[in-house]
This record gives C-alpha cells, sequence and structure tokens, in this order.
C-alpha cells in the first residue's frame, strides 16, 4: 500500500465526505488514491473559495471541513480561508502538497516552506516525514481541529513521501469521543454568589454558545429566570430571537441601543465569547463590570476583560448546573429592567420596512428575506456594510440560522459557504448576502455551485463602492476616499453560468423576485442597488438618542 493510500483510508476513518481543493502535480498520487475511495473530490476554482467550503462545512458540522493544495502558490492561496476558520474556531483539516524531500535543502521553483507559513494560523501543523506516522498524524489533526475551542490543523504531505510503499500493516487509529471535563463547584458556588448580588444580570452569549448543546441550556435559564441575552455576531441564534429574553447581538462599532443593557447590568455572564469578536474595551470601557467567564478554556488575560470568576469546563454542563442552584436558592431578579430595550430594538428594526417609492436599503431588504425564509433557514453573510445590518437586524430563531465571520472578518466567504450549506442540507433554505465587492473576490465559485447541482440565493448589495470603509472613513473624517468600484451586469455575469438571475426594480419586484429565487431552492442570483445613505443616517440616530438620554 502506497503513503496516499493509507492517507485516504485514515480520511475514511475520521468520516471525510468531501474534500474541496484545486489539483496539482505535487498532489496528483493523493488525487489518484482519492479516485476509488468513498471520498469526493470536489474542484474548486480558487483554493481560498475551497478553504472557505471547508470553513462553513465545519463551523455547521462540527466535524472538520477538508481542503486540499498543491505546493507554493497553492498553499498561499489557501491561506486566508485556513486562518479564517481557525480564528472563527471552525474546525478545518488543510492539506498541501510539496515538492520532493531532496530539493527542498536549496532554492527550488514553488518552493516556500508551508508549515512554519501556517504555523501561525493553525492549532497544529506538521509535515509527514515518514510512512509509518500518516495514522496517527491524520488522526491527531482531526481531534485538535474538533476538540474544543476548535480551528484549522494543517498536513503536509510532499510527492515523494506519497509514493512511497508503506512497509509494515498498519490501520488507521479509531476516533475516540473525549469527554469534556465538569466546571469546578468551587466556581459554581462563587457564580451564585454573585447571582445572588445581583438584580440585573446579563448573558453574552458568543461563538461557543452555538456548540455543544450551550444553546438548549442558555435558553432554559433565559426563559426560566428572565435574564436577558446579548448575542455577539457569530452568537446569534444561540437563543431564539423570539423569546422576549432577546436582546439582539452587539458588536456594532458604534453605540447601539443594546448598550443601554450592557450599561445598566450588575454582572455579566459571558457564554462561550472570545474577545476576537468584539473587543471587551467596546462594552467594558471603565473595567467596572462584574463578569463572569464560562467557556471550555480560561479567559484571555485583557485589562478589559477581568472576570470575578472562571468557570472552565463543558458550557452546557455549566449552564446545566446553574440552573439547579438557582432554583434551589430561589433566587430572583429584577424582570422588567430590560423590557423597554427590547421594544425599542424590535421598533427600530421595523421602522426600515421599505416603502413604495422610497429607497431601496439593505436593512429594507434584509426585512423581506426574512419574511421569506422559514424558520431554519440559513443565511450567511459576507463582510461588508450588509454584514453590519444583518447582525444588528436580522432576527434569528435558531443555532447556526446566521453565519458571519467576525474573526478574522473574511470578504468572500459567503458564496463559498453557501455551497457547504447546501450539500450538508440540500433541502434548507439557503440565501448568501454578500456586497459587490465581496462578490467579486469568490464569483469563480458560482461554476463550482452549478456543476455540484446545489441550490441556494445569492443576494449581492450593490452599491458601486467598499461600502462599509467608505462607511467608517466618513464617521471618522467626515468623508471617503479610495473607496469607489465598477462593475460588470450581475445579471448577465450569472447567466452566463447557466445560473437564474434577476435585477428588480423597485419594491414590488425586489418582493417578488425575491421570493421567487429563495422559495425554489434553485441556484439563483438577486442583484439589488441599494441606497447607502441609510448607513449614516444610522449614526446620526444613535448618536442624537445618546445626547437626549445624556440630558435626562
Amino acid at each position: 500500500m502506497k503513503v496516499s493510500d493509507l492517507f485516504v483510508k485514515s480520511l475514511e476513518n475520521e468520516g471525510v465526505q468531501y474534500i474541496f481543493g484545486v489539483p496539482g502535480e505535487e498532489n496528483e498520487d493523493l488525487l489518484f488514491s482519492l479516485e476509488s475511495s468513498s471520498i469526493q473530490f470536489v474542484p474548486t476554482r480558487h483554493e481560498q473559495g475551497a478553504a472557505f467550503i471547508a470553513n462553513v462545512w465545519g463551523r455547521l458540522t462540527g466535524k472538520a471541513g477538508v481542503c486540499l493544495s498543491t505546493l507554493g502558490p497553492g498553499a498561499t492561496n489557501l491561506l486566508t480561508g485556513v486562518a479564517d476558520a481557525n480564528l472563527d474556531k471552525a474546525p478545518l483539516v488543510a492539506i498541501t502538497g510539496q515538492g520532493g524531500l531532496t530539493r527542498l535543502h536549496h532554492e527550488s521553483h514553488q518552493y516556500i516552506d508551508i508549515v512554519s507559513m501556517f504555523k501561525p494560523v493553525t492549532k497544529w501543523n506538521t509535515s509527514i516525514a515518514a510512512a509509518e506516522s500518516v495514522t496517527e498524524i491524520v488522526r491527531k489533526a482531526f481531534k485538535v481541529a474538533e476538540y474544543e475551542k476548535p480551528g484549522a490543523t494543517h498536513i503536509e504531505l510532499s510527492e515523494d513521501i506519497a509514493k512511497q510503499e508503506v512497509k509494515r500493516k498498519l490501520t488507521p487509529i479509531r476516533p475516540q469521543r473525549v469527554r469534556r471535563s465538569s466546571p469546578d463547584y468551587k466556581a459554581i458556588s462563587r457564580t451564585i454568589e454573585l447571582l445572588k448580588e445581583a438584580e440585573r444580570p446579563l448573558f453574552l452569549a458568543g461563538n461557543g454558545a452555538i456548540r455543544k448543546l450551550a444553546s438548549k441550556h442558555l435558553t432554559q435559564f433565559a426563559e426560566k429566570y428572565n435574564v436577558p441575552v446579548v448575542c455577539t455576531f457569530m452568537g446569534k441564534g444561540a437563543i431564539s430571537d423570539r423569546m422576549d429574553q432577546s436582546l439582539f447581538a452587539i458588536g456594532l462599532g458604534l453605540k447601539d441601543y443594546v448598550m443601554e443593557a450592557v450599561e445598566a447590568a450588575d454582572l455579566v455572564l459571558a457564554i462561550g465569547y472570545d474577545i476576537a469578536e468584539y473587543d471587551p474595551e467596546e462594552w467594558n470601557p471603565a473595567s467596572n463590570k462584574k463578569i463572569v467567564h464560562i467557556d471550555f478554556v480560561p479567559a484571555e488575560v485583557h485589562t478589559y476583560y477581568d472576570p470575578e470568576v472562571e468557570i472552565v469546563g463543558d458550557i452546557s454542563g455549566a449552564l446545566w448546573e446553574l440552573n439547579a442552584k438557582v432554583g434551589e436558592e430561589k433566587i430572583k431578579f429584577d424582570y422588567e429592567w430590560y423590557k423597554p430595550i427590547r421594544l425599542r430594538i424590535l421598533d427600530d428594526i421595523a421602522s426600515y420596512d421599505l416603502k413604495d417609492g422610497g429607497a431601496i436599503t439593505i436593512p429594507g431588504t434584509i426585512n423581506i428575506i426574512r419574511e421569506i425564509l422559514d424558520d431554519d433557514s440559513l443565511l450567511i453573510s459576507d463582510v461588508g456594510t450588509h454584514k453590519v445590518w444583518i447582525a444588528r437586524n436580522f432576527p434569528v430563531y435558531c443555532p447556526n440560522a446566521c453565519i458571519i465571520s467576525n474573526g478574522l472578518a473574511s470578504m468572500g466567504i459567503s458564496l463559498p459557504g453557501a455551497i457547504a450549506a447546501s450539500l450538508i442540507a440540500p433541502e434548507r433554505q439557503v440565501v448568501a448576502v454578500m456586497g459587490d465587492g465581496g462578490f467579486l473576490m469568490n464569483s469563480q465559485e458560482l461554476e463550482t455551485a452549478k456543476r455540484l447541482g446545489v441550490g441556494f440565493t445569492v443576494v449581492i448589495v450593490n452599491d458601486n463602492d467598499y461600502g462599509l470603509i467608505s462607511w467608517k472613513q466618513r464617521m471618522s473624517k467626515g468623508r471617503s476616499v479610495s473607496t469607489k468600484i465598477s462593475n460588470p451586469d450581475f445579471k448577465i455575469y450569472a447567466q452566463s453560468f447557466g445560473i437564474k438571475a434577476y435585477q428588480p426594480n423597485g419594491l414590488n419586484e425586489l418582493r417578488e423576485q425575491l421570493h421567487s429565487a429563495i422559495t425554489s431552492k434553485e441556484l439563483c442570483l438577486v442583484e439589488v442597488l441599494v441606497d447607502p445613505s441609510v448607513n449614516d443616517a444610522l449614526v446620526e440616530k444613535l448618536n442624537e438618542y445618546w445626547r437626549e438620554s445624556n440630558v435626562n
């Protein structure tokens, strides 16, 4: 048996269904070994697209998505998607080819030190130097990638090692479930004491609150004891936004209505919160909040995030114990303090409903999409102005119903990500929302989607601008510079791939064509020309609200 054959058997042993990537000479043996396996290799049109598909696969399933590239430029192209997965806590295993080991000690065609390059953006990585290490390396790559907190790992397989014959009989190592540790009883007791002292506790639900049943126990606690929940962009869906306890999302970058609740809270219970998602200086600027850190790993050392107590271990287990203890102690909180804030948020979201003859805006378009989508559907956001509006205004009713990259926050993720989502659950409604800038970063993956026969809706909100940067520049300098771009005819572009496309003109066509595209569950593209003035108007509205609040 060749090393490449054993490598593939080890991947099968991990339950890998798909590998996404771009073929090259240096991974030739691996590709031919895959040909007769149960794993489907999916050629993509760019390595970054492959990594983003694997990234979202891992985030939605909890099982590592797998991407593949050759050496040199293939590996450098893969890097952004791998780094995004690592900072977004999405399990991913990247495989790269490499030239023969006999030429790597000197300057050589397409050679770079890939292992060193990937080291800063992965949890663990290595190069296979001996045939006998294959089964251990593959098992470790998946175990490390999937264990909390999840992230990316990387394996380099050189062309000469891939060709070698394995001299002794080896079999893949069976994956074993690793039980997560129970929370420390002293940390639970100290948290109960803090809850007894609190009148207005608040949950800050981060990315980790989506995983490992944490959402179920967080929902039970919030509902039973009337404790409000604020989610980070990546924590959206930790509880249903239909619940009275939901205060939607935090992280806008300017002071939004939800900050009123954070400021009034006398205890913040941070659940699965990563400071990479949202800088704690933004919500705890005086560094005086009482904080309970509940996560799989200890808190990062940060001036503005200094917990009173850390419950390190299984998040679900911690919430389950807190649920029981609060009930036993008959602890009660102020049930009314946050309700006016929730009503203000809901009223504000509704205020963006589009009107006949009025401008078409991103938040108004998002409201229409929400009306059309089923409760368990999925919206994947790219990075740009629309990300802010989706995080702020798009209600989510279950975990993993809204995917936002807010760790590395890479443009170009949503279209490839929708391919992963559609492969995982073909019956699910999937919408990928992106700006014109993000779309053209990975638009070539439309061909991959068409070839695979997957069905989802691409919504391009087009302002012919790098709109988020333009918006931030105006907030900072009062004007924008170097952000204007031009675009092709997106409808014709999509049709050239054999994809149904729409360019609605006016509110009625927008509503009808979005409904037709989304409910068809076919691969469709809808281009929406949007008025960006709503962005500056939001800043003015919030500034005025806080000025009046301070006066009052």
